[in-house]
C-alpha cells in the first residue's frame, strides 16, 4: 500500500490520558498512535496519524487526503456536532472514510446525538474506548481491500 490511512483527530485528544479519564480513560494520544501503528503494521497499512484544536487545520489535511491518503479515520471530537464545513470537506473524499468516537456519545448529552460526520462516512465506530482505534485500522484495511475488488 503506497498511500498511507489519515488518522485525524480532532479538538482536545491531545489531552487523552489526563482530560476527563472517567469518559476516555487514562491512554495517551501517543499510546493510541503506537496502537495504531502496530495495527496498521500488521495488516499491511501505513498510517499519518495527526491531532488538531483547528478546524482549519483538520479541513486542510481531508483536502490533503483526497489525493493522498487510501481512507481516513476520523475523531472529530466536537466537531462532530458542530462542522458543516469538515462535512463538507469529507463529501468530496472518494476514499473509505471511518468516524470514530472514544466513547459512546449516544449515552451522553442529547446535543452529542446528532453528527454531521457520520452523513459523510463510510461506517462509523463508538464507545470502545481507545481498542476502537486499532479495531478501525483493521477495519480500514478490509474497506480498502473490498474496494480493489470491485
Amino acid at each position: 500500500m503506497s498511500k498511507p490511512v489519515f488518522i485525524l483527530n480532532g479538538p482536545n485528544l491531545n489531552l487523552l490520558g489526563t482530560r476527563e479519564p472517567h469518559i476516555y480513560g487514562s491512554t495517551t494520544l501517543a499510546e493510541v498512535e503506537a496502537m495504531c501503528a502496530k495495527k496498521a503494521k500488521e495488516v499491511g497499512l501505513k498510517i499519518a496519524f495527526r491531532q488538531s484544536n483547528s478546524e482549519a487545520q483538520l479541513i486542510d489535511w481531508i483536502h490533503e487526503a483526497i489525493g493522498a491518503a487510501a481512507g481516513i479515520i476520523i475523531n472529530p471530537a466536537g466537531y462532530t456536532h458542530t462542522s458543516v464545513a469538515i462535512l463538507d470537506a469529507l463529501k468530496m473524499v472518494k476514499h473509505p472514510i471511518i468516524e470514530l468516537h472514544i466513547s459512546n456519545p449516544h449515552q451522553r448529552e442529547e446535543f452529542r446525538h446528532r453528527s454531521f460526520v457520520t452523513l459523510a462516512a463510510t461506517a462509523m465506530m463508538c464507545g470502545l474506548g481507545v481498542n476502537g482505534y486499532p479495531l478501525a485500522v483493521k477495519a480500514m484495511a478490509k474497506l480498502i481491500e473490498a474496494r480493489k475488488k470491485t
